[in-house]
């Protein structure tokens, strides 16, 4: 899907108050996530490189998570997106 923020898919299906957008920068697919209850995370939080996701997602290996970064993060349908629509 596309809006004036960009490309985006829903991170957590059940949830469309929340919006993953991805893009490219340097040859890297890069995610930034829009909640539309916490309207300020758009600001404070920039586009983040999934290098440094998946670097980031190794502190919650063996851990009990409700939070999956893979999920969120879903390096496929970035993918798929970014190739749909260039």
């Amino acid at each position: 899907m596309k809006d004036k923020r960009g490309l985006y898919y829903y991170p957590f299906p059940q949830n469309k108050r929340v919006r993953m957008y991805v893009g490219q920068q340097q040859g890297e697919i890069v995610f930034r996530m829009w909640n539309e209850d916490d309207t300020k995370m758009w600001d404070e939080h920039g586009w983040v490189d999934y290098r440094a996701i998946k670097l980031a997602s190794k502190m919650y290996a063996g851990k009990e998570k409700a939070f999956d970064p893979d999920q969120t993060y879903d390096i496929e349908a970035a993918r798929a997106l970014i190739r749909e629509n260039t």
